[in-house]
């Protein structure tokens, strides 16, 4: 245990500051207050849906997709229990019952047409409610 403990920090450093970022810049710029709930992801799969139908270049919208999946992210750790694992610079999110979740592909899946955060924190919540 004191090594998963030991772990966490350096493996949630960065998309835990992705997350605090797109919390603030929603704050600032959209007036948009997130509070790390899972109702808050309905918001921010609507302004990545907004985003999408702009047609902004992918690489325009590349730092804030991550920004949103890190949020998800962060929503699917408090939620569940989860926790931040990295390898080669992706991150996953880890629930207690030993799955990963890719928050940040999510969004970028979103962006796509193709993905929910919202979904996926659902998924990843009830999964961990069974065990």
């Amino acid at each position: 245990m004191t090594t998963q403990q030991e772990t966490r920090p350096s493996a949630a450093a960065k998309p835990v500051r992705w997350a605090a970022d797109a919390v603030a810049a929603m704050r600032e710029g959209a007036r948009l207050r997130l509070d790390y709930s899972a109702r808050s992801l309905w918001s921010i799969d609507r302004m990545i849906e907004d985003i999408r139908q702009e047609a902004a270049p992918y690489e325009a919208v590349e730092l804030v997709l991550r920004g949103f999946g890190s949020y998800a992210g962060e929503v699917i750790a408090r939620q569940t229990g989860g926790e931040w694992w990295s390898s080669g610079g992706d991150h996953w999110i880890r629930t207690p019952d030993g799955r990963l979740w890719d928050p940040i592909d999510e969004a970028r899946r979103c962006y796509t047409g193709d993905g929910s955060l919202r979904l996926l924190c659902r998924d990843a919540s009830d999964g961990a409610s069974r065990t």
